[in-house]
């Protein structure tokens, strides 16, 4: 199965992230979704090939002083959390 997934905008609102910090959290976003989407796969509603205008992710917690790698798993997590297999 070929899973494509396109992310228009990510709202890194109130983040500890500078721009320069911003192409780290951008490649562990797209490693660690990379990751859970080959293992788990997307939710069923996500399978026939849907375009949606948004997900929630939901809140997350961003630990004072974590690096923009650790920052890009946990975003990924969290999306994975809207769309991934239950």
């Amino acid at each position: 199965m070929t899973i494509r997934l396109h992310i228009e905008h990510l709202v890194l609102d109130g983040l500890p992230v500078t721009s320069a910090q911003g192409a780290q959290v951008k490649a562990a976003v797209e490693a660690e979704l990379s990751r859970l989407l080959s293992e788990h796969g997307v939710a069923r509603e996500f399978r026939s090939g849907i375009a949606v205008p948004r997900v929630n992710a939901g809140a997350m917690q961003a630990p004072r002083g974590a690096a923009p790698g650790a920052l890009g798993t946990r975003i990924a997590q969290s999306v994975f959390a809207g769309i991934g297999k239950p």
